[in-house]
């Protein structure tokens, strides 16, 4: 007999109906929070955890960053206005300019802008939740084939790693690499569990649409990628190349479909792409945002420096020293290599241990995927004679806590033996005095954490090896604390530095400022006898800073400062506020006298009210209510007044666009209202380019100059003189 809603049992059948859907509720929570019930009770509630620390270190005050990195920034805003600008990664919503990268990233910050408006927690959000997820995904690939204890180290070492929380916490395109590079790792290690095509297909169009986020850098974990499938998947060798080749059509296209596109259409019906010297996105794949950051050869960009000092006294590249040991330096150091001498220990262990196991043998095929990601892109930016920036090394944070993980965990289960001891012994203690010396390039910083850090190491190192005198299994347990409290705390204190403090500009830095190095207070060293290097004192016996520094004229081997009192109320070349005749500050600060709301090359524009209100005066009768020189300097009056700025010479003023005489046309047809004076281009070495010059002085001898708040303006709309 059918029982419907009508007859006598209606009421029981629904009671039965609701307690299903109450039994299948309460089972779908309980297993949300007790996990796999293969796993100890612990592992999910620990993962959770994990899980929501990271979310609060990446969430945490968020909106003291404000804007951020104004110059992606002001492009969320133009693509939250503009579907042309979406799809391009146009600058402004007019389409004059695209930003130098391909615009993945942003297509994710434009939807939340979209959604929730355009204001620092929309764009900054999505770069948090990125982290959590990328954090997320490598314990899942870790724990797959390990332990849910290495899976979780793994979790824990990316979240505390400095840079990670630096770059998770800003509008760079190098979270959403991150992320994707991390899901591509995942998909690649279950298309070895069976030797799946489709797995690997899908990795390879995650890496492909990593290129649509930073281009080439995407493709520096294909190598391992690929080569741990063609060694270790359980297929006979003609299949396993069947697959690779399915995989790299399926990464031309997810990386080439988007540059196809821009490349078919008329440059007249485009805007012109950012960062290249011919209006093409193949100048940018393989010059500025390609091989030329390996080779140097980067025409047009920000370079300079070279031989007798440059930045940072190399004679090898404008950018600082290169060479093996260039990730142990004061620049990068405290961002990522806390872990990386135990890493690269521990990953040398780990295929030692495994080198007379099968071919499919999956330990030494995660090893071999994660250690190929870390050496490989660990010897690029070694190496790397092109722009490069510490920040970059966020890519090298889900690589050292994989390796560092499994092969832990592996040791740990052999602690019965002396030379699995020893090895953590030795890797705790090598990595604690490393920690020590970290953190003494930051002397006036928690000075009585390098003894903490030193005493546990040395102690750590000391018990793992008496480790069996040790009966009890909470005596064990104290001991592993100890130890990675002493390798952790560290990074950890890092960590929570960069949290607390906002960060703004193009080059950010994580931690506290460091002697001699990039960031708050340091920068690039100075060579002996030559100059300062990025904002901070000149290296001991080295010259006078700089850039940035105490503004004085930079001396032989580096690059003097802009003088202080000429080119009106402007800041320093790269940011801050101008300094006295003869010594602005070069890369951000303030200056002696002078001083206004002017940015520079890597700090955008902070207008006050009233050019704002200026600007928006009639803003819909023209296309663009002003132009400057370079995008940084047009972000910050963009963001204000949340109308269009046409960005001459693009990002570094360098870009051979618009010339003089598409200037005038613009001009002449009354779609541009004013001219912003003072904006600056360039970078060390590279001045401005002939047009933007040429515009500037055009602009100068044609218009009458006013002061608005300070700033310089020209009424391009105005009778010429």
């Amino acid at each position: 007999m059918t029982t419907t809603l009508h007859s006598p049992d209606a009421p029981a059948a629904l009671d039965h109906l609701s307690a299903r859907v109450r039994a299948r509720s309460a089972g779908r929570l309980s297993r949300l929070v007790r996990g796999n019930v293969a796993d100890p009770a612990w592992v999910r509630p620990a993962l959770l955890g994990l899980l929501a620390l990271t979310a609060v270190l990446y969430l945490w005050d968020l909106g003291a960053s404000g804007y951020a990195n104004t110059f992606y920034s002001a492009a969320v805003q133009a693509g939250s206005t503009s579907w042309k600008a979406f799809f391009f990664g146009s600058f402004d919503a007019s389409n004059f300019i695209t930003v130098d990268k391909p615009p993945a990233s942003l297509w994710v910050m434009d939807i939340s802008a979209r959604i929730f408006g355009v204001n620092s927690w929309s764009i900054l959000v999505p770069q948090a939740l990125e982290g959590v997820a990328a954090v997320g995904l490598l314990y899942a690939t870790v724990r797959r084939w390990f332990t849910p204890g290495a899976g979780l180290m793994a979790g824990a070492i990316m979240a505390l790693t400095p840079v990670a929380a630096l770059m998770f916490r800003f509008n760079n395109p190098d979270a959403l690499l991150v992320l994707l590079l991390v899901a591509a790792a995942y998909a690649t290690t279950r298309a070895l569990e069976k030797g799946s095509m489709w797995w690997l297909v899908l990795s390879a169009s995650l890496v492909g649409t990593g290129f649509l986020t930073k281009m080439l850098q995407a493709f520096l974990v294909v190598p391992a990628l690929a080569g741990v499938y063609l060694l270790a998947a359980p297929v006979p060798l003609r299949r396993r190349l069947l697959h690779l080749g399915a995989a790299t059509i399926a990464l031309l296209v997810a990386s080439g479909w988007w540059v196809a596109v821009v490349q078919l259409i008329p440059a007249a019906d485009r805007p012109y792409i950012g960062g290249s010297q011919d209006n093409s996105v193949l100048n940018l794949i393989f010059g500025y945002n390609g091989f030329g950051r390996i080779t140097g050869n980067e025409a047009g960009s920000v370079t300079g420096g070279g031989p007798g000092g440059g930045i940072g006294g190399a004679a090898s590249s404008p950018w600082g020293p290169t060479g093996w040991n260039r990730l142990f330096l004061a620049d990068f150091g405290g961002q990522i290599s806390w872990l990386l001498p135990a890493s690269l220990i521990l990953l040398g262990v780990g295929l030692w241990v495994t080198r007379h196991a099968p071919r499919v043998n999956r330990a030494r095929a995660a090893l071999l995927m994660w250690g190929g990601w870390l050496v490989v892109t660990a010897l690029v930016f070694s190496y790397a004679q092109g722009i490069i920036h510490p920040y970059y090394t966020v890519a090298l944070a889900p690589a050292i806590g994989a390796v560092v993980g499994i092969v832990v965990v592996m040791l740990w289960r052999r602690r019965a033996e002396l030379w699995a001891r020893c090895v953590m012994s030795a890797t705790l203690l090598v990595t604690s005095v490393w920690a020590w010396v970290l953190l003494d390039r930051s002397a006036d910083w928690l000075p009585w954490l390098r003894a903490l850090v030193l005493a546990g190491g040395v102690l750590g190192a000391v018990a793992l090896v008496g480790l069996p005198r040790w009966a009890r299994p909470s005596m064990a347990a104290l001991v592993a604390g100890v130890a990675l409290l002493a390798a952790g705390a560290g990074p950890a204190a890092y960590t929570l530095d960069t949290v607390l403090a906002a960060h703004t500009g193009a080059i950010p830095s994580a931690g506290p400022a460091v002697a001699n190095a990039g960031g708050p207070g340091g920068g690039f060293p100075g060579g002996p006898g030559g100059s300062g290097g990025f904002g901070g004192n000149a290296n001991p016996g080295g010259g006078t800073p700089a850039f940035g520094g105490n503004g004085l004229p930079g001396s032989a081997g580096g690059f003097p400062g802009f003088p202080g009192g000429s080119g009106g109320p402007r800041g320093g070349f790269f940011g801050g506020n101008q300094g006295a005749p003869g010594g602005g500050r070069f890369f951000g600060g303030n200056g002696g006298t002078g001083g206004g709301p002017g940015g520079g090359l890597l700090f955008g524009s902070t207008p006050g009210a009233e050019v704002t209100a200026t600007l928006q005066a009639d803003a819909s009768k023209y296309t663009w209510v002003a132009a400057t020189v370079g995008a940084n300097e047009a972000a910050g009056y963009q963001l204000a007044s949340g109308d269009p700025i046409l960005a001459i010479g693009g990002f570094n003023g360098t870009d051979p666009t618009p010339t003089l005489a598409r200037f005038e046309q613009l001009v002449s047809q009354g779609r541009i209202h004013y001219f912003i004076a003072g904006g600056r281009g360039g970078g060390p070495g590279v001045g401005p380019s002939s047009d933007s010059q040429a515009i500037t002085q055009w602009v100068e001898s044609h218009f009458t100059a006013t002061t608005v708040g300070g700033v310089t303006l020209y009424d391009l709309t105005a009778a010429a003189n």
